[in-house]
Parts: C-alpha cells; structure tokens; sequence
C-alpha cells in the first residue's frame, strides 16, 4: 500500500462519530439547513433534477433529496427472464469470477467471500468459482438499489465494521476494503440459485435501509444475522427491477451469484458506467 494522505487521514478519523454526525444532519428538517445542503449539494455535483419524481425544493430533509425517487420510465428494464438487471446507477469498479474463494477489489488487492458475508464460510462455498459484480455509486448518482433478477429473501447478515470511503483510491490502498466496512448482506433464492447482493456502507454513509424492514440501525458491535421464511418471519418476494433498498450517504453494491449462471456483457470492464434496469450479462442457459 503506497503512501496516500488520504488514505492516512481516514486511519486516523473518528469515522463512526463523523457519521453519526453526517447522519443527524443528513435528518435535520430546518429549512435553513436543510435547503441549503441541498442546493450546495446538487450544484457541486452536476445532479440531474430533471430526472427526478420532485423538483428541488420538495424535500423534507437531505435523506429525502438524497434518496429520491425517478420519473416512471427514467430506467427501462431489461427482460429480467433472460437477463440480469443492473441494481444500481453508478460505475463497475470490477468485475470476473470468484477463484480460490476469492473476490477481486483492485489491483493487486482482493478479499475472500466469506469474509465479505461476515464468515459464514457454508454460504461463501455455494459462490466458489461463481460470478461477481462490484458497482460503485457517486454522490450524484440515484441511490435507490434494486433486484437484479426474481428471488425470495432467506437472510440477511448486518456486518460492523470500518467506514473507510469506497472510491478507486481507497480501494486500491486499503486491504480488504469491502469486507471490512460495515455493510448489508442479503441472500435470495433466485430461478439461479442463491444470490448475495452486498450493501457497503462508507464514510459518513448514516445507513442502509431495506423495503422489508426499514432502516438497518448503523454502527452496531455483533453481526446481527436475520431468516426469513421461518415463524412469524414471512419472506418478501421480489421482482427483477423491484426497489430493495437505498443508501443514506454512500457507496458499493456487490453482487455474488452460483457458478455457471451468468454470462457477463462483453463490453462491461472497470469503469464503465452503468444505469439501474440495464442487462449486466445473460442468464446461462445451463440453470
């Protein structure tokens, strides 16, 4: 790891407390606050109010300018029968097959995907030799994330961690950078198997909130794993296309499916960009 000021100073920063900061104003509904954040915000990063369901000014605090919803036909989908749909606006940060149990992060860096879904090692093996997708979203992208194929929730995994940022130099400076932030794991039975789709949270990112359980309460200590589909706990259904989460400030997606099930688009690599609806890649006809 070479020498980065940047990457040093978020060593040594309180990044949970700077969080929980960023989160309670991130929340604050005083219109001089808040419209002023928002307007600051929206300038310095280009963002395209066009596209947006609200204009600028019909927002209750940040979170909600932050996570706003589209226009209805701003992202087509593509057939999620035979194909896998992106999750998420933003930009491939990489891209390819588990080998070895292990998931590529950057240039000479990767991560194992049992560490990424928080040691369970039984799930981490159902993915071995599998395929994975890692899209990174900027602050001026839509911060909705969505299914990229039909799948019934089993589990999810709440997994502490660091809150290093998740941009291209942190992730080629900082080992193990996904798998040691805190994040989201999400696991759904799909027409292709088991399906992870990993939520990674990042510096100042408040939290993560899900369709079927609402905000994930940040900056825990354990990993707090949940099943669905067992007791009381019934299992959302979801469509290919369907919302399952947003962020709040922040991040990363990553996607993990079974081995032999998708066949990446040619044409995607580190960097690309990528809108949310659009095929990632076939479904292998060999499911």
């Amino acid at each position: 790891m070479s020498f980065q000021p940047f990457i040093w100073l978020q060593h040594i920063l309180p990044q949970h407390l700077l969080s929980r900061l960023a989160g309670a104003i991130a929340r604050s509904e005083r219109p001089w606050l808040r419209d002023r954040l928002i307007r600051r915000f929206a300038k310095a990063y280009n963002v395209d109010m066009d596209q947006a369901e609200r204009p600028l000014g019909d927002y209750r605090n940040f979170n909600d300018f932050f996570t706003r919803a589209l226009k209805p036909g701003m992202r087509p989908l593509a057939d999620g029968g035979t194909d896998v749909l992106c999750p998420a606006d933003g930009a491939v940060s990489q891209i390819g097959l588990i080998a070895d149990g292990r998931i590529v992060q950057a240039k000479g860096q990767s991560y194992t995907a049992a560490e990424l879904l928080g040691g369970d090692d039984a799930l981490a093996k159902r993915f071995e030799g599998g395929s994975f997708i890692t899209i990174y979203l900027s602050p001026s992208d839509y911060h909705r994330v969505h299914m990229p194929v039909d799948g019934t929730l089993q589990q999810t995994a709440y997994i502490p961690g660091d809150l290093f940022s998740v941009n291209t130099v942190t992730a080629e400076n900082v080992p193990r950078l996904f798998s040691r932030n805190e994040r989201l794991s999400s696991v759904f039975d799909t027409p292709l198997g088991a399906m992870a789709s990993v939520m990674v949270g990042a510096m100042i990112v408040a939290s993560i909130e899900t369709v079927w359980g609402g905000l994930v309460k940040p900056h825990q200590k354990q990993i707090v794993r949940t099943s669905f589909g067992q007791g009381e706990k019934a299992a959302p259904q979801l469509r290919a296309g369907d919302e399952m989460g947003r962020f709040l400030l922040g991040s990363t997606v990553i996607l993990l499916f079974e081995p032999g099930k998708v066949q990446w688009a040619d044409d995607l690599k580190p960097l690309s960009v990528v809108r949310m609806g659009q095929s990632l890649g076939r479904i292998s006809a060999s499911r």
